[in-house]
């Protein structure tokens, strides 16, 4: 660093999660080796077996807190973190296996383990922001590299990242992609979901599935209507918005609506 200053320290961290964002750092290539140049990687064990103790300066954490190990880890994290990111859907909604919290997680232990007296888990799985202050987020399933590449270099030069909060609509507008939803009556979380895919999913005339999660403002229940009027069955709306971003709020509220809808209307 020019003047003999120290470079940043950067630690990647891993909870429950399929290691898909933390490969996103490495998917820069190039734009790896200018980041060495400007960072120190002080621990990514996804990378390498050496470490360099903490502080940190920037932590990158993927994955929710699923066990009571994690909910005491990620607080350590936070102490010795100047500037913690949840990074991908699992960090910052509780990703897939977030799906348990809609039902009776002991009964998945009872079919899935042998032994299922060994199992150590939370009855809910959530995201880092349940348990400690985080300073960005990066959302995704995984994560955008070239969104981790604006994060980084926002933050070696002291400025906020620029990272869109709108709508995939956006990103199909500006590709001129014709909306699937109007055009061929196809089922599309993209007026909900916040942009970032470059609006892969539409652009190959297929619905988005909400990889990147909620939208700055969405509204999912007044798209649940459009959906509705396509004839799609509340067990589907509910099944578009239980994926990656299942526990996020405005997706919760849209799948919960409906599995009350579907209650109701077997009463």
């Amino acid at each position: 660093m020019p003047g003999g200053q120290r470079k940043p320290k950067l630690a990647v961290w891993k909870f429950t999660s399929c290691d898909g964002c933390q490969l996103s750092l490495l998917d820069l290539e190039e734009h790896l080796l200018a980041i060495v140049g400007r960072v120190e990687i002080a621990y990514f064990l996804e990378a390498s077996r050496a470490t360099v103790r903490g502080p940190y300066d920037i932590s990158l954490v993927e994955g929710s807190i699923s066990t009571p190990h994690e909910a005491e880890l990620i607080k350590e994290v936070r102490k010795q973190s100047r500037f913690l990111v949840a990074i991908g859907a699992c960090a910052t909604a509780g990703g897939i296996q977030a799906l348990r919290n809609f039902a009776d997680v002991r009964a998945f232990v009872d079919i899935v383990y042998a032994h299922p007296e060994y199992i150590r888990t939370l009855r809910e799985a959530r995201p880092i922001a349940d348990y400690v202050t985080v300073d960005f987020e990066l959302r995704g399933c995984p994560i955008s590299r070239y969104q981790l590449l604006e994060l980084i270099s926002a933050y070696l030069h002291g400025r906020q990242p620029s990272i869109p909060t709108y709508s995939v609509c956006a990103e199909c507008k500006r590709k001129g992609v014709v909306c699937v939803l109007v055009s061929q009556g196809v089922p599309c979380l993209g007026p909900v979901t916040q942009a970032g895919c470059n609006a892969l999913c539409p652009t190959y005339r297929r619905g988005c599935y909400g990889c990147f999660g909620p939208m700055e403002s969405p509204n999912p229940l007044s798209l649940g209507r459009r959906f509705e009027t396509l004839g799609v069955p509340p067990a589907d709306i509910i099944r578009l918005y239980r994926t990656f971003n299942a526990f996020a709020p405005a997706f919760r509220e849209g799948s919960e609506h409906y599995e009350q809808t579907s209650s109701h209307a077997h009463d």
